[in-house]
């Protein structure tokens, strides 16, 4: 299984570790395509930061999100990267699975909650996460 995870990067990179423990939960249902976000020593100006070009970085997350069977967003930091990603999967007819942390203090845009094609799961910790993924893959 190809798993492309998402999460903000410009939006903000105060979850990273986060990530990073989504992504190694991740890791024993697939493949991850995405890993490097939860590269802690990738900042707020994403990969750029680190000499790649804005073109590259498109071309390599397309590219991922084509070969990807599955993706996984992490929706609780609102990100345009994410927003084009979910509705680019969408377009491609993958299956689309968000997860919002309910105890963050934001709202979840309507546009991916209420969205029938998005199958949004709510959680409070990784413990929460651990078990729903568990679900997701059965």
């Amino acid at each position: 299984m190809k798993i492309y995870f998402a999460g903000a990067i410009r939006g903000g990179r105060d979850d990273v570790a986060l990530y990073g423990e989504i992504i190694s939960q991740l890791k024993n249902y697939g493949t991850v395509l995405t890993e490097h976000l939860g590269d802690t020593s990738i900042t707020g100006t994403g990969q750029m930061g680190q000499g790649k070009s804005a073109e590259a970085i498109y071309a390599d997350d397309v590219a991922w999100l084509d070969a990807s069977d599955i993706v996984v967003a992490e929706v609780t930091t609102p990100s345009l990267g994410v927003g084009y990603e979910l509705g680019r999967a969408e377009a491609k007819d993958k299956r689309v699975v968000c997860l919002f942390r309910t105890n963050a203090g934001r709202n979840l845009s309507g546009m991916v909650l209420g969205n029938p094609r998005f199958t949004v799961y709510e959680y409070e910790t990784i413990e929460t996460i651990k078990e729903t993924l568990k679900i997701i893959f059965k």
